[in-house]
């Protein structure tokens, strides 16, 4: 198991592209100052020692060893042991949407990212609690299987859009069938089912599946993204102020259902909370969780990690190395060196 012990460092790495940028400009300027004084081509014999490569060579060994250093200091680290433990929490699938009106933006960014935000804080929050994703729009699939490894589950997060589904449509009950089909197979432990959605174009019987997850002792909670008024639907790609439009040619503006909301959360003994404003909802959803009774699972994770940051940084030091022992300048002794002296001599 890889893991970095310190990944805020790696924030660093925005440096990296805003150097190259920097540096790209300047040379540009450097031409150009060089052309005011005449044709470079004829300047080139009055410096004989200059050389145009070596301080881009220089430069980008610079931006190597930089970029070994960030990830130095960040802490790699593998994990040797595999063990399994256990926890008291109880076990939660989320189950996303991820159908095209998420992209809407009564919510800003969007109804989308707000949610993949909203996650991200609910998995920050979770203590020993198993957690899993659920994508859906008219199709259901798993993206993240019932875990305890909360920095897997932010990677997955991070890489959704509304085109990991082909198929358009807000298929609420079959997520709900999905999650509950995906928890673990331990009994006699406490389970949750969050439902992230706007509920635009609800398709099958979402209240049906919430009461047989009720019948099993899961509850279903669902969070509304979207606010009443609704918003235009923009076409991915599309670029700006492009919208959805129906076959009339109106644009099509996208609503939170927010009864049907209600009225699922009702069906699945859980609650249902509008998210517009993130932290007041993660925070009355987490509450709400809180109340659940803990139960002991077990778990496998990794301990004893070992650092591995030595070696990252010795790649850095013979970086460090080769550029210091490059010089800006033509060595006058390596200069007069022709490889292809000979070849030029028979040629003739």
């Amino acid at each position: 198991m890889f893991r970095f012990e310190n990944p805020e460092y790696l924030y660093l790495l925005v440096i990296i592209p805003t150097l190259a940028f920097v540096s790209l400009i300047i040379g540009k300027r450097r031409k150009k100052a060089i052309a005011k004084f005449g044709n470079p081509d004829l300047l080139e014999p009055l410096m004989p020692s200059a050389s145009a490569i070596r301080p881009i060579i220089k430069f980008y060994l610079m931006l190597m060893a930089l970029t070994a250093l960030i990830f130095t200091i960040a802490g790699p680290q593998f994990g040797t042991k595999l063990e399994t433990v256990k926890r008291k929490g109880i076990e939660i699938m989320i189950a996303l949407d991820v159908s095209n009106s998420m992209n809407a933006q009564d919510i800003e960014p969007s109804r989308l990212e707000r949610a993949k935000r909203a996650i991200y804080q609910l998995v920050d929050k979770l203590h020993n609690d198993k957690v899993g994703l659920i994508v859906f729009a008219g199709q259901a699939y798993t993206q993240l299987p019932i875990t305890t490894d909360y920095p897997s589950a932010k990677m997955f997060i991070s890489s959704i859009n509304t085109g990991i589904i082909s198929t358009q449509g807000t298929a609420i009950g079959t997520a709900i069938n999905k999650s509950m089909n995906s928890f673990s197979a331990q009994e006699d432990i406490n389970r949750a089912i969050i439902v992230i959605t706007d509920g635009e174009n609800h398709e099958d019987d979402a209240i049906g599946a919430a009461e047989a997850a009720k019948q099993k002792g899961i509850k279903v909670y669902t969070v509304g993204m979207g606010l009443p008024k609704g918003a235009p639907i923009p076409i991915p790609g599309g670029g700006k102020n492009i919208f959805m439009k129906d076959r009339e040619g109106n644009v099509v503006i996208s609503k939170l259902n927010e009864n049907m909301l209600i009225d699922i959360a009702k069906a699945g003994n859980g609650e249902f909370i509008a998210a517009n404003n993130i932290r007041k909802g993660i925070n009355d959803l987490v509450d709400h969780l809180s109340k659940l009774e803990k139960t002991e699972m077990e778990a496998k994770i990794y301990t004893d990690f070992d650092n591995q940051f030595q070696y990252i940084a010795l790649i850095a030091l013979i970086i460090l190395l080769i550029d210091y022992m490059l010089l800006e300048r033509q060595n006058k002794y390596l200069r007069k060196i022709n490889l292809f002296e000979d070849k030029k001599e028979e040629t003739k």
